[in-house]
């Protein structure tokens, strides 16, 4: 068996990192993409490689060498690989083809030597590495029988996405047998070349092929290996996200995104806080159909956007203001607000972060529990007061009763409270528990609630909020801190449309209510955490062995890709043993709770 890559391409869609360079000479995590796909070769007891250069060709032969670790290198030219595709770099090594059993790749790639493994390891001789199709794959792809037989290729261009269901990508690794490469696929690509030009690709061979009676190219489906393929300085940023030097560097590089983690579809996400239960597909399927609408014309402006988020929470437009997430919400009603500001810690950071003008008065929760006796106590060293309720992280919940007591305290006063409602539709109240009601709104002008729409309706990435208040004044303040088209046209048809979905959405946050509880029973039998009373969507966990936060989300994420909350550092958590779990569906707690297990034994042995 020996090995074919193809490395004459330019890669100029990576700028600054090829401009003296050819791709796979692309540094990932310190290593080149050359020297990982040629580790992974020897590995695995390939003992020669031919390499097809052209762009920078001289770097690429200094680097090698003719020899690299057990695999003898040899190389062909491709000089007009400026005006060529890669189907005439293969056909100028075909005589090398005929040789032997052949591994082909392409060089911009960057995965697990297992796939190597695994693939020699199949009996089957001639072999097409695919995987199943993702949102983050681009280029040919394939449909396959049910014995695995490639049927069809599909290049981009015919690309169906209403099939995308059925499609594998090609990995663009392969095994042919030196016969398949004798009989068919030599013979073709010389034909094919000849009829079609050198400015194509070598795929196109394949395709021909997968339409013959005589077609024996299968697929090799990988699961769950690795893998990506680099074309421009944003999968080089995915790539060494996926393949980090150490479950350290890869939990520091996660942490820095905040988000975007569709990206990585392998990923369990349990740090951010979203609604598994909503939306329903009835109403993903009426956004989907005015998709085109939706995405070429402009949204309304913010009078349009208050008029209907008044009509979702039952309360006028001119008490209600709706944000691009509550996120920029906070920030306006933080220039909006004078005077000192009490935070309970911990809490959700962008309130401290945002009221950098104003005197936080800080109130550290003993036990990361405080009731209404508290709060009294408290709101009188502070002219505003904000409660989160539910709290992030403890979960900690104030009845609807004991905020009402609060509120005439703090009216009598002269007191503002600011209340974040963002969780408190998974109360065990539910719905009724909220403040955000025309008729408290007016009795209590001191009172402004906010609601991160995102986290309860499970709609982060079309970014909505609310901010309410009978407060004209300072809704009138916090407005000008808003652009008149700040919610695009995603969000304003989200809440045109959401009444159809009251029941369902009262219906999501019951399965989270009864997940909840299931998940923590589950959660506590462990025996590794002390995990408090919560009605939210998540748990605050105290970690009770030898071990820290930053250990577990490390194991978490470097052995099993799941990504927790570790709150080490957070102010008002006390030492390193802390960290908050989202509530998921059954079928993803129940594989948290599995491999968190596996990490008890561990522990225990």
């Amino acid at each position: 068996m020996q090995a074919i890559i193809l490395a004459a391409g330019m890669g100029n869609r990576l700028g600054k990192y090829t401009k003296n360079n050819t791709k796979c000479m692309l540094e990932i995590n310190g290593k080149t993409l050359v020297e990982r796909a040629l580790d992974a070769l020897d590995e695995n007891g390939i003992k020669k490689c031919v390499i097809v250069v052209g762009y920078q060709k001289e770097n690429l032969m200094n680097f090698v060498g003719k020899r690299y670790k057990g695999i003898e290198i040899e190389y062909v030219a491709n000089d007009v690989y400026h005006k060529t595709n890669n189907i005439y770099s293969l056909a100028l090594a075909k005589d090398k083809l005929l040789e032997d059993d052949t591994i082909l790749l392409e060089s911009d790639l960057i995965f697990e030597s297992r796939i190597i493994r695994d693939l020699l390891a199949d009996p089957e001789p001639t072999l097409a590495v695919v995987d199943q199709y993702q949102s983050w794959m681009d280029g040919t792809v394939v449909q396959i029988s049910p014995d695995k037989l490639i049927t069809n290729f599909i290049p981009k261009k015919f690309f169906n996405y209403e099939e995308k269901h059925t499609y594998y990508k090609t990995v663009n690794i392969y095994k042919f047998s030196k016969a398949f490469l004798t009989e068919s696929y030599v013979p073709f690509l010389e034909a094919y070349s000849a009829a079609m030009g050198n400015n194509e690709y070598y795929e196109q061979v394949l395709r021909v092929i997968a339409t013959l009676e005589k077609n024996e190219l299968k697929a090799f489906c990988l699961e769950g290996h690795r893998w990506y393929e680099i074309d421009d300085v944003q999968d080089k940023d995915i790539a060494e996200n996926i393949f980090g030097n150490s479950s350290e560097d890869k939990l520091s590089r996660i942490q820095k995104r905040f988000g975007g983690y569709w990206r990585f579809p392998y990923l369990l996400d349990y740090c951010y806080l979203v609604n598994p239960y909503f939306p329903t597909d009835a109403m993903l399927n009426e956004m989907k159909a005015y998709f085109r609408d939706l995405i070429s014309e402009y949204p309304s402006g913010l009078n349009v956007q208050n008029l209907l988020a008044g009509k979702m929470f039952g309360v006028d437009e001119d008490r209600i203001l709706v944000g691009n997430g509550a996120a920029e919400l906070i920030r306006a009603l933080s220039r909006s607000v004078a005077g000192s500001l009490g935070v309970i810690y911990p809490t959700f950071n962008e309130y401290p972060e945002s009221f950098t003008q104003n005197e936080i008065v800080p109130f550290i929760a003993e036990g990361m529990s405080y009731g209404l006796k508290d709060l009294l106590e408290w709101q009188k060293r502070c002219d505003s007061l904000l409660l989160i309720n539910p709290d992030n992280p403890s979960g900690n919940c104030l009845s609807r009763e004991d905020i009402l007591t609060l509120l005439d305290a703090m009216k009598k006063n002269g007191k503002r409270l600011i209340l974040d409602e963002s969780f408190v539709d998974f109360s065990s109240s539910g719905l009724s528990h909220t403040m955000l009601e025309q008729g408290t709104l007016e009795a209590y002008p001191n009172l402004a609630v906010m609601k991160s729409i995102s986290k309860s309706y499970g709609v982060p990435g079309i970014r909505l909020g609310v901010l309410a208040c009978s407060d004209r004044e300072l809704l009138a303040r916090a407005r000008k801190e808003l652009s008149i088209w700040n919610i695009n046209s995603f969000g304003e048809n989200f809440l045109q449309i959401i009444g159809k979905y009251k029941k369902d959405y009262e219906a999501a946050c019951a399965r989270i209510i009864a997940e909840r509880e299931r998940f923590g029973a589950d959660l506590r039998a462990l025996g590794l955490f002390t995990v408090f009373p919560s009605q939210a969507n998540y748990f605050l966990c105290r970690i009770e062995g030898d071990f820290s936060a930053r250990d577990l989300t490390k194991y978490l994420l470097g052995e099993h890709d799941i990504f927790i909350k570790d709150l080490t550092g957070k102010k008002g958590i006390p030492d390193d043993k802390w960290i908050r779990l989202a509530v998921r569906n059954r079928q993803d707690n129940e594989k948290l709770v599995s491999k968190l297990s596996l990490f008890a034994g561990d522990r225990r042995a």
